[in-house]
């Protein structure tokens, strides 16, 4: 099927991601630039090192901060420590790349799957990982969608290669680059089509 097909979804969910992904990069390189917090480290290091002896408009809460002293005794330096070995990418924080795609992509399923089903039978592992047991609850489809794209935001957050608003505003990005294909795509139905509804990150519903 040429509309409304496995086929269609599919080009969709690309077409989406990669049209929030240039966006996103416009946004890195063209409008902030924001050191990534490995590189934030650094220059909190240069601060905190006599040796060094760098300045940087950097707040006092930050710099007496006594996590960071915890650091240092931990690791021998203030840098950021990291879970990648090869450290976080070289190019700037904002917005997340990997949140822009996900929220691309989890608006394009919850346009096109009804978000209020309920999945049936779910499970949940045990505390030992050896069985699964019922979950206690309900999962529908537009909350897995949510906490599915939220995960891999906060993901990334974790091992220290972005900030929590990275991931935030990077979602939105990627929710409003899908929005803009939407309307472009309703336009073009043969079909008697009533349209897109379904809910935004923000909790608001949308009727394209």
């Amino acid at each position: 099927m040429a509309t409304f097909g496995g086929g269609e979804l599919i080009d969709l969910i690309g077409r989406a991601s990669g049209n929030a992904l240039k966006a996103c990069w416009y946004q890195k390189w063209a409008v902030h630039r924001r050191l990534r917090p490995e590189a934030f480290g650094g220059l909190i290091h240069n601060m905190k090192t006599p040796a060094i002896g760098k300045t940087y408009p950097i707040h006092h809460e930050i710099l007496d901060s006594p996590v960071l002293t915890e650091v240092h005794n931990r690791y021998g330096s203030y840098l950021l420590p990291m879970a990648y070995p090869e450290g976080s990418p070289a190019h700037p924080a904002y917005p997340a790349g990997h949140a822009v795609f996900a929220g691309a992509g989890a608006t394009i399923l919850k346009a096109f799957f009804d978000e209020k089903f309920v999945i049936p039978g779910p499970v949940t592992p045990s505390a030992d990982g050896m069985m699964l047991n019922p979950y206690v609850g309900t999962l529908t489809v537009g909350n897995e969608l949510n906490k599915l794209a939220s995960n891999i935001s906060i993901g990334r957050d974790a091992p220290g290669v972005h900030w929590r608003t990275d991931g935030l505003e990077g979602l939105h990005l990627g929710e409003a680059s899908a929005i803009a294909l939407l309307h472009d795509v309703r336009r073009v139905y043969n079909e008697r089509f009533d349209g897109f509804t379904f809910t935004k990150f923000d909790g608001t519903t949308i009727v394209i």
